[in-house]
């Protein structure tokens, strides 16, 4: 219980580093990743007003084949949406995750569907 309780912990305390490094505006939103066991989530978020500008989610993919191409069409959805918002810069805030896997892929096929980030 211990070890899970220091693992949440350390997660927080890199969450907590990376916020105070990067906001989002609504020019440059920020394009916040979490990551559960199963889904991953992304918003495109402006900071100043506090609201999400765009959003999806793994369980809005169909067809994926495992969970990382799963990530890698959120990434693309999320370019979709921004761009159907006219957004076309992102901050990227990986949440206290490590940048791969799923993160990282997530990132490359929002890059790829011309959300520079």
């Amino acid at each position: 219980m211990a070890v899970t309780e220091a693992k949440r912990a350390q997660k927080n305390r890199r969450r907590a580093r990376i916020r105070r490094k990067i906001t989002g505006t609504a020019e440059r939103p920020r394009l916040s990743v979490y990551r559960s066991n199963i889904h991953i989530y992304a918003q495109l978020i402006d900071d100043g007003d506090a609201r999400t500008l765009a959003a999806a989610d793994s369980r809005e993919v169909e067809g994926a084949e495992n969970r990382k191409d799963a990530a890698r069409r959120v990434g693309e959805l999320i370019a979709q949406r921004a761009s159907e918002a006219g957004i076309d810069n992102a901050v990227f805030d990986r949440g206290g995750n490590k940048y791969h896997g799923r993160v990282a892929s997530l990132a490359e096929g929002a890059r790829e569907n011309g959300l520079k980030v």
